[in-house]
């Protein structure tokens, strides 16, 4: 979680295992696409950074945030070979109750991708009151969230590997 008292862009590089042999999925909200497209650079440097190769990083776009978790099970479903999906996406609220269903079906779904396939789904979707605190999540004051999205995606991997 960004607060004052923490980046989402911080963290310890002695403790990623290396992605090197992994592949991952960027599954990218086209909504708020000035925040998605910040966070998947995040994403997709940091998994770089960490050793794995650009041709295993499979990047795809759909409409909306809801549309992350149908998105994840087509990947899941048509690619055996990916290790893990990352879902970034970013929910502004407004002044009706969509940002509370959106949020809510975005979340449980994505839980629901992790309880049914063997791969981890990164939950990468941003939930702000206004566009800055959005902007401060995706590379802002606050970091971003696709950097923490893709070290997450990396540890649960090999989280997901040693147990094999």
């Amino acid at each position: 979680m960004a607060t004052s008292l923490k980046n989402l862009s911080d963290y310890d590089p002695a403790k990623v295992p290396s992605a090197e042999d992994m592949r991952i999925a960027v599954v990218v909200s086209e909504w708020n696409e000035q925040i998605t497209n910040a966070l998947a650079q995040g994403a997709v440097d940091t998994l770089i950074r960490h050793g794995i190769k650009e041709e295993n990083i499979l990047l795809k776009y759909v409409p909306g945030s809801f549309e992350l978790t149908a998105g994840g099970r087509m990947i899941a479903d048509h690619c055996p070979d990916i290790d893990a999906v990352i879902c970034l996406g970013c929910v502004i609220k407004g002044d009706t109750p969509h940002f509370d269903y959106v949020c809510q079906g975005v979340t449980q779904g994505i839980t629901e991708l992790n309880l049914q396939y063997d791969i981890p789904f990164i939950f990468g979707v941003l939930t702000t009151d206004n566009l800055q605190q959005s902007l401060d999540r995706a590379g802002g004051i606050h970091g971003n969230k696709g950097d923490e999205a893709a070290i997450t995606a990396i540890k649960m991997v090999q989280f997901n590997m040693d147990l094999q």
